[in-house]
Order: C-alpha cells, then structure tokens, then sequence
C-alpha cells in the first residue's frame, strides 16, 4: 500500500476547490493526458471522469469514480484501466497550522494489479505519488499565489 505526504502552502480549502474541479484532473495526477467528466456532480459519490493516457504511440483509456468524499477532508476515488483493474486512491487533507498535510494512500483494488502488486510496483507508486503531490501543491500554490500566506 503505497502512502506518501506533500505540505502545501494553501488552506484545505484551497487544495479542495482543486481537487473538486474535475477539468484540473491532467492538471496534477501524473499519468492521464486529458480529463472529461462524465458527470456534473462531481466530486459527489458516484460522480466519474474519463481520463485517457499516452505512453509514446500507446493511449489508453480509464474512468475513475467519486467513492466517498467528505468536502474539504476527504476524498476517495476508484481509478479503473480496463483489464489492468482498479485502484483504491484516498487523499486526506489535514489542516497543519494555515497549511496543508495531504495524505495519499493508493492501493490495487480489483484484477491483475492486485494479483500482481510486489515491492517493485510499489516503488512506481511512490514514485508517482511523488511527482503527483508535488504537481498538486504546484497548482494549488500557484493558483492562490495572490492570497496571504506567513
């Protein structure tokens, strides 16, 4: 189970109106190219996206869907490629003084990724957690650079 941290320099709430913005999806996940949403409540529970990814002349495309949310707290998703299975994707906003603490946790939910998860997939994760937060805080940091921070 891959979990990783990043400290953003913004309110939860900052980092939620992001995270809740469906269209800013390509924005700061590492992977997906495009994002289209599916449906216009999202990040209510049931609420999906497509997302498509390019590897050199390879695209694929996937849907996650809104597990659970608890707005500016919470949200989970269920991110599914096809036969590759599904994952289990929760990020958890924690106030930390007038910052930030995100806190994701990712694991293979459903299909051969679950069969197949081992210490060496579990690095990719961290790996791609790693430029995912950093990307997060990037947009989020940048969108609200105007706003009052210490």
């Amino acid at each position: 189970m891959a979990v990783r941290h990043q400290l953003i320099r913004r309110s939860p709430q900052d980092v939620w109106d992001v995270l809740a913005d469906p269209v800013r999806y390509g924005d700061w996940v590492v992977g997906p190219s495009k994002s289209t949403p599916l449906d216009r409540h999202w990040p209510a529970p049931g609420a999906r996206l497509r997302y498509t990814v390019r590897l050199g002349p390879w695209t694929g495309e996937g849907v996650t869907t809104v597990r659970h949310r608890e707005p500016g707290r919470e949200l989970e998703l269920e991110a599914s490629f096809g036969p590759l299975g599904t994952a289990r994707i929760l990020l958890e906003l924690r106030p930390w003084g007038e910052e930030t603490l995100v806190i994701c946790d990712e694991h293979p939910l459903r299909g051969p990724a679950g069969a197949l998860h081992n210490p060496v997939s579990e690095t990719l994760l961290q790996l791609r957690h790693r430029g995912m937060l950093a990307r997060l805080a990037k947009v989020v940091e940048q969108e609200h650079a105007g706003a009052r921070h210490p």
